[in-house]
């Protein structure tokens, strides 16, 4: 192939909205175009426009983000039309199906180290797969003063949380798969060591995250903690308002029981705030222990002999399909190393300071979409179209540098 700008076709949940697989699309659009390169979007869905797409724009790749089950939009489809397709996956534990038609492709993109380890280990060939992180904006998400108006609006007004009060941040789509059940376990083990604190609970409005909430207010009230500490936000936050949110706490705590990546944690860091979270999973590859946040050890791993399969994952009828091993499906962190890295940023100022700032700092120079979208699009050079020399040397490229040196082993 010529030198010359890559057209591609980038296939995600479009228009945006503000869930993390459509930002995901969204920045790397947004990168690549940046970046010089000729780019353009398309709902995954959506066959007809696809397909005008493919007959008039003619690109020389189709991005698609999204997991395993969505291989006959991201994959089978371009394929059927005479298209190449790279598609950009995350994991939910484990890879059931489409395993012929993912390794017969020159090159598929993981969000993490862990994410890449899942597809290995459930069956797709190791020389095909490659990590690429997910990028974030450092327009939208940066380190603001503790007086900016915008923050003390969402602190003291929307939040009501006094100067003199530590607060501890979970978001996502629902807070229990972030690990909330665990931090209030480790809160309750060292309450009499910190100082006045809230405990803010956001959460994406669903009905699956309400009940989920129920067993967070249940166990609240099993361990004896004041309920009136615990504040629950149950509504949709554009990013900006997601970045006041996230300037607005001290500690942003997610030690997740099951993470592909960690956007929310990666825009907390580059806000300037330390992170408390759990040594597996996407948040290896994006905190720097004990220095950008801490990391707790695995306790215990959810198990499973058995799953079961649909028509929805591309099988001809539900059945259960026994695995040859027990396969994890979640994690839980060690509660008494989540209560020690607790106190130790909430008693201590400085600390929380120093680690936010190398947070912030840590996910400009790895994580800027500008930055991730070109190592894509090197990875796609180099293995897809075949452009000699494409990839950036390791230590010119900050994102290869990186994931290299934080591989995960399973």
């Amino acid at each position: 192939m010529n030198k010359r700008e890559m057209k591609s076709l980038v296939l995600y949940p479009y228009p945006m909205e503000y869930d993390g697989q459509s930002l995901q699309g969204h920045y790397l659009l947004k990168g690549l175009k940046e970046n010089g390169e000729d780019a353009v979007a398309c709902s995954r869905y959506n066959q007809e426009d696809k397909k005008v797409f493919y007959e008039k724009y003619k690109p020389d790749v189709v991005f698609g983000i999204g997991f395993w089950g969505d291989v006959p939009e991201l994959v089978s489809h371009p394929l059927a039309n005479k298209m190449t397709p790279v598609p950009w996956l995350n994991a939910n534990g484990c890879v059931f199906n489409y395993h012929a038609l993912l390794n017969s492709l020159p090159l598929i993109l993981a969000t993490s180290n862990w994410v890449k380890a899942t597809y290995i280990r459930d069956g797709i060939k190791p020389d095909n797969i490659h990590v690429a992180p997910i990028g974030y904006d450092p327009e939208i998400f940066y380190s603001r003063q503790s007086y900016d108006p915008e923050v003390r609006r969402m602190r003291k007004e929307v939040l009501e949380i006094e100067d003199d009060e530590l607060m501890i941040l979970t978001a996502g789509g629902d807070v229990t798969s972030k690990g909330a059940q665990e931090m209030i376990k480790a809160i309750a083990k060292v309450q009499d060591k910190l100082p006045k604190w809230k405990y803010v609970l956001k959460i994406w409005p669903s009905k699956s995250a309400r009940e989920h909430g129920r067993d967070e207010e249940k166990l609240i009230a099993e361990l004896g903690l004041d309920p009136d500490k615990f504040i629950y936000l149950s509504e949709k936050y554009d990013p900006h308002k997601m970045s006041l949110l996230l300037n607005s706490c001290d500690i942003y705590a997610a030690p997740s029981r099951i993470e592909g990546f960690g956007m929310i944690q990666l825009e907390a860091q580059a806000c300037g705030k330390p992170v408390i979270s759990i040594d597996v999973g996407g948040p290896r590859d994006t905190i720097i222990p004990n220095e950008t946040g801490f990391l707790a050890d695995v306790e215990s791993e959810i198990k499973l002999n058995s799953e079961w399969v649909s028509k929805r994952m591309g099988f001809e009828t539900r059945h259960r399909i026994k695995f040859p091993e027990p396969k994890t499906f979640a994690y839980r962190a060690n509660i008494d190393q989540l209560a020690e890295s607790l106190v130790k940023l909430a008693t201590d100022s400085k600390l929380r300071n120093k680690m936010g700032k190398a947070a912030a700092q840590h996910a400009y120079d790895t994580f800027n979409y500008r930055i991730t979208a070109k190592h894509i699009a090197d990875l796609v050079k180099k293995y897809v179209l075949k452009e000699k020399q494409a990839v950036s040397r390791p230590i010119d490229n900050p994102v290869h540098s990186f994931i290299t040196k934080r591989v995960y082993q399973r």
